[in-house]
């Protein structure tokens, strides 16, 4: 049996199609719109797709790519695709209503529907991420965002938020503290709940989170000549994974990778649901330096798709998640310098973590037949933490030179 944190999954729905609805949250026509509303803001060209055949060489791989959205519209992290996208998609809707027409996206900018954004307030709870995609949207489009923090998220991820002219509620405890805060709060005042994790009643909104991350995998697999075999992403309450390889699942069918989820050990969310069967909510312990992933109950939409197309589960260590920022940003040659945040790198941890255990690498075919892509979820959106574990400030690392 392995020693390696790996599980298979087992659970009932495996391989089962898509509910309905969660298969056009995730379809091609609907990465459609999300083209659309991405065309509508700045800095919106696509991140970079690395190959890495350096490292992929002394891994034992076919090939080996990374989707870097630590370039993704100026904020650092694929989660600015999501809350922003929800945002004027729920500004859309309530303009529709209030118009009594239907209202083209290309009236976003509008003067008649930024009136109406103006008087919407959008309340979420983040780790940093999440929260500066939604005030980023708001800011564009002239509505009132209320971000909620908890007390574990650094003051320089605060202050980042904080520029888009969102207004900033700190809250005791951990990141599911802040959800129920921001949940509590915004049901007394009338707002509007924009969260990127999803429970009973609340599905609609998170997924359109969700759906704002299928864009990543239409820019992938369009520069990609051949399809992935493997690819491991990381999960926090599962929304990226979830939207990343179900949308996988639906734009490649039979030819659909072996897709791995990977958790921090501390925070195992999605591994210990799949291990039960169902979701589980844990009791915090000590924080992991995967800041963004550290959350203690699953998005039960992310927990439907994902124990439909998940084909394994696990969970990595601390040191495994900042060794690879530091092999990323010293790179072999001929390889490019990555640089990868706390959580960013934790794909291709979860990777490197299963080859150690060349039994269970064979299991999944992880090997030299194997071509595997991992997406580096996040920059250095904390510049000075990231500089105390690299050694080196970000510009140096894409510089390629010394701090």
């Amino acid at each position: 049996m392995s020693a390696t944190p790996y599980l298979f999954n087992s659970m009932p729905h495996h391989r089962q199609t898509l509910d309905p609805q969660d298969a056009e949250m995730l379809s091609l026509a609907a990465v459609d719109r999300v083209a659309q509303i991405l065309a509508l803001r700045d800095n919106n060209a696509p991140t970079p797709l690395h190959s890495l055949p350096g490292l992929a060489a002394e891994l034992g791989l076919a090939a080996l790519h990374v989707k870097d959205e630590g370039f993704r519209l100026g904020l650092g992290s694929f989660k600015a695709l999501g809350g922003a996208y929800a945002l004027m998609i729920l500004v859309l809707e309530e303009a529709a209503r209030r118009l009594g027409r239907d209202v083209a996206i290309a009236e976003l900018t509008s003067d008649a529907v930024r009136a109406i954004a103006a008087t919407m307030t959008f309340a979420c709870a983040t780790d940093g991420n999440h929260g500066r995609s939604v005030a980023q949207g708001a800011q564009l489009m002239g509505a009132r965002a209320v971000i909620f923090v908890h007390s574990g998220v650094s003051d320089e991820r605060v202050a980042a938020i904080a520029r888009f002219g969102a207004e900033m509620v700190r809250v005791p405890g951990n990141y599911d503290d802040s959800v129920a805060e921001a949940t509590r709060v915004a049901t007394e005042r009338g707002w509007t709940i924009l969260s990127d994790t999803s429970w009973p009643g609340y599905e609609y909104i998170p997924g359109l989170v969700a759906q704002g991350y299928t864009i990543m995998v239409r820019e992938i697999l369009s520069s990609l000549q051949e399809a992935p075999t493997h690819v491991f992403l990381q999960a926090g309450v599962g929304g990226f994974a979830a939207a990343v390889s179900g949308h996988l699942a639906i734009a490649l069918g039979a030819d659909a990778p072996h897709v791995t989820v990977v958790d921090p050990e501390r925070a195992a969310c999605l591994y210990q649901s799949a291990k039960l069967g169902h979701t589980v909510r844990l009791d915090g312990g000590e924080p992991t330096v995967m800041a963004m992933l550290e959350c203690y109950e699953p998005s039960l939409v992310a927990f439907r798709i994902l124990e439909r197309v998940a084909d394994g589960f696990m969970t990595v260590d601390e040191a495994s998640a900042t060794e690879v920022m530091r092999r990323l940003a010293n790179p072999h040659a001929g390889d490019p310098a990555v640089v990868a945040g706390e959580s960013g790198g934790a794909g291709l941890a979860g990777v490197m973590t299963v080859l150690r255990d060349p039994a269970l690498a064979a299991s999944i075919g992880l090997g030299p037949q194997a071509r595997v892509l991992v997406i580096n979820t996040e920059g250095a959106t904390d510049a000075a933490l990231y500089e105390r574990i690299v050694g080196r400030s970000p510009e140096a690392v894409l510089a390629g030179g010394l701090a």
